[in-house]
């Protein structure tokens, strides 16, 4: 019983994120989009990784220069940059963790 516990994660049956155990803490590099704010984009929200720092716009955002920092580096997590209940994100599992 013990392995399957350390198997699910604490959103209910979904298999545990290992990406999240890697994890070091890391801080933001920015507080806003480099990307956007070099072109006059604006951004719906930003996000950080939770592997390097870089902070960029969400997937909610027109150009999805978060999922762009994934694809190019394979860094998995991201965490929401607002205020308000945080947020983790797996690109990998394609999930909240």
């Amino acid at each position: 019983m013990a392995l399957n516990a350390r198997r699910i994660s604490g959103n209910g049956s979904a298999p545990r994120c290992e990406h999240v155990d890697a994890l070091v803490p890391v801080a933001p590099n920015s507080s806003t989009c480099w990307e956007c704010r070099a072109t006059g984009e604006r951004w719906a929200g930003l996000v950080a990784c939770l592997t390097c720092g870089w902070v960029a716009c969400s997937d909610d955002s027109p150009r999805r220069h978060a999922l762009a920092h994934y694809e190019e580096t394979d860094h998995p997590v991201v965490r929401a940059l607002r205020p308000g209940p945080a947020w983790r994100w797996c690109y990998v599992h394609r999930r909240a963790v």
